[in-house]
């Protein structure tokens, strides 16, 4: 019979997260249910992965905004390319960035919303986010540029695209990489003067953004926060830090 003792000394952290601890066992093996949730969990992962952004819905619940959105292609021309060569998934394809020539406007913030590996934390998170996150932007007088919307793209895509549009910091909201406890995580990674070919410790990011980890309302304010650290100390990355909260 599967049971779960209680009396596992793990057992009390299993209230804290969905990470598989005290699990239990049968003989020398896990217990049946334990092994098939791995099963599906694992399912789940690998199709998130192979997951597509509902583009049209998307653009339906960005329009809310009142701002252009541009839907954007990366250089890798399908899933299978997109794993196989991360550098294709880095650059804008020649068609994009032809979009992006006719839309200079030299703005303060552009949002990118990049598939990443789980399209699925982006169909599910972005409109609540950025219902959150927003009115914020705008109420500070700052100047959003057109919204892009890019299938097969990696976080660095970002860098380009901003550059193209000639703005001041970048927002990439991007689909992470889904574990065996959450496939709709979301992350979104925050660049001051984004320019192609910087690294990731020019980027500050906000990670497992979704209902089961950092809700809408606190991330909106997280990134909010960093955004006007950012323009206030005009940079990003490693030498920004997170200072909200501390007795100074």
């Amino acid at each position: 019979m599967d049971k779960i003792s209680k009396t596992d000394p793990l057992h009390f952290l299993k209230e804290f997260t969905a990470a598989r601890i005290a699990i239990g066992s049968t003989g020398t093996s896990i217990p049946t249910k334990q092994s098939l949730e791995f099963k599906l969990a694992h399912a789940h992962a690998r199709d998130a992965v192979y997951s597509v952004m509902d583009i049209e819905k998307l653009a339906d619940d960005l329009a809310v905004f009142n701002r252009p959105v541009l839907q954007l292609h990366s250089r890798a021309a399908d899933r299978a390319q997109y794993l196989q060569r991360p550098d294709m998934g880095r650059q804008a394809d020649e068609l994009s960035i032809n979009r992006l020539a006719d839309q200079i406007t030299g703005d303060d913030v552009v949002i990118i919303i990049a598939d990443g590996l789980s399209a699925r934390a982006i169909n599910d998170n972005v409109p609540s986010l950025l219902t959150a996150l927003v009115p914020k932007v705008l109420a500070a007088n700052l100047k959003l540029a057109p919204i892009c919307l890019v299938q097969q793209g990696r976080v660095a895509i970002g860098d380009g695209i901003a550059a193209e549009l000639q703005a001041k910091l970048s927002l990439v909201l991007i689909g992470e990489r889904p574990g065996l406890s959450a496939a709709d995580s979301m992350g979104v990674y925050l660049t001051y003067a984004p320019k192609p070919g910087l690294t990731d410790d020019s980027r500050n990011c906000i990670s497992n953004i979704r209902p089961g980890g950092l809700d809408f309302n606190t991330a909106a304010d997280k990134i909010f926060y960093l955004i006007q650290e950012a323009f206030k100390r005009k940079l990003s990355g490693v030498n920004l830090k997170d200072n909200e909260g501390l007795l100074l």
